[in-house]
């Protein structure tokens, strides 16, 4: 994998994960609990400006794939999307306080392994 090709890839799977930040922001401050009917339920989902921040950002993200795939095999570029899960779980810890314990932290360190042994090989 060349360095434009790594750079297209990591660039769409940090909006993928940028865009999955936002949702979280989004959803966390829409009071559903106030909202009745399922259809007003979605529509106060979809109005909220982290939500839509995040679709936008998943809609640049996906452009992008779009220019990867064409210059990687999909075999070699897919498993790349395992970069999100690091970037998310990152996100979780330092935007949302949430907690970070051994299995997490073990997952992380096997998936970042498991991507240098695929982009060393590919």
């Amino acid at each position: 994998m060349n360095l434009s090709s790594f750079a297209l890839v990591f660039t769409s799977v940090t909006l993928s994960a940028l865009a999955q930040t936002a949702f979280k922001h989004g959803v966390m401050r829409v009071p559903l609990a106030d909202i009745t009917g399922i259809l007003a339920k979605v529509l106060g989902l979809l109005m909220s400006p982290f939500v839509l921040l995040g679709l936008t950002l998943y809609g640049f993200g996906a452009v992008l794939w779009l220019f990867a795939l064409r210059q990687l095999d999909l075999s070699l570029a897919y498993p790349f999307v395992a970069m999100s899960f690091v970037m998310i779980v990152l996100s979780g810890i330092f935007v949302f306080n949430e907690p970070v314990n051994p299995s997490r932290l073990a997952g992380i360190v096997l998936i970042v392994a498991g991507l240098v042994v695929m982009a060393r090989g590919g």
